[in-house]
């Protein structure tokens, strides 16, 4: 469940999800993730994440069970409508190459038919929210900024019609270290200050305990554990126990190796 008094803006019961092939890559997957919550999708390659992800957006649609967004199945919405009520982040941004950083920000108010006037203050007012100066960045093209600019810009983008819900798959991944520790950190802060519905997904261990209000926890399409920061940190599930063996061994080799 979601945290006790969170309006619940997405729901999942009991969704699972089948190939044509008959292959099962999700099975009785229960969650809600309310307003204000980062839930992280934690899981190694091919535990399910992105297609969880997939089933909010109807990318793709359960074969069992059914997903909810703000309380109506996303069979009942209006594939288009539903993703327009949806920021989508990925972590190679998906700008568009041709288009200036104000063109890429503002396609989806374009699309609802916003005036200029407001396109242009919205998207100076989405560069700053992200820490970037619209009076520098503005004009510029995708191939004129850094890995750590374009995914700001993306971000900015995925915002551009204060959707309720946001969802971000690995949208740090590609980043060096000191950007991606960067990111993070404005990240925190933003969804603070906007009260998102947020699904993020990861294999990272520390980004999860970072950046969740929640954590689930999967491995190999089913839901192994729904848990606090705290409680993964002292769960005793083989898989959550796994990752936190995953993250220390890293924070050794961080450090120079066994003490």
């Amino acid at each position: 469940m979601s945290e006790p008094g969170n309006e619940i803006i997405i729901e999942f019961r009991q969704a699972g999800y089948r190939l044509p092939s008959g292959a099962t890559l999700l099975r009785n997957i229960s969650f809600a993730v309310g307003r204000g919550e980062t839930l992280v999708l934690l899981g190694r390659s091919g535990a399910g994440k992105t297609t969880a992800l997939k089933l909010i957006n109807r990318l793709v649609e359960p074969s069992e069970g059914e997903v909810l967004v703000e309380r109506r199945r996303t069979t009942d919405w209006d594939p288009i409508a539903l993703r327009r009520h949806i920021g989508y982040v990925i972590q190679e941004t998906g700008l568009f190459p041709h288009y200036t950083v104000e063109r890429n920000v503002s396609l989806l108010p374009r699309l609802e038919r916003w005036t200029d006037q407001q396109v242009h203050t919205r998207a100076q007012d989405l560069l700053r929210l992200v820490g970037l100066d619209p009076g520098i960045f503005l004009e510029r093209y995708p191939h004129e900024l850094s890995g750590g600019q374009r995914q700001r810009v993306g971000i900015a983008r995925a915002l551009a019609a204060n959707p309720p819900i946001l969802l971000m798959d690995e949208p740090f991944g590609s980043l060096d270290p000191l950007t991606r520790a960067e990111i993070r950190a404005e990240f925190q802060a933003l969804q603070r200050q906007l009260g998102k519905a947020i699904v993020l997904v990861t294999h990272d261990t520390g980004e999860a305990l970072l950046l969740g209000t929640r954590i689930a926890l999967m491995e190999a399409g089913e839901l192994k554990g729904l848990y606090s920061p705290v409680e993964l940190a002292e769960s005793q599930e083989p898989v959550a126990v796994a990752y936190r063996a995953q993250l220390r061994g890293l924070e050794q080799f961080l450090k120079g190796g066994p003490q």
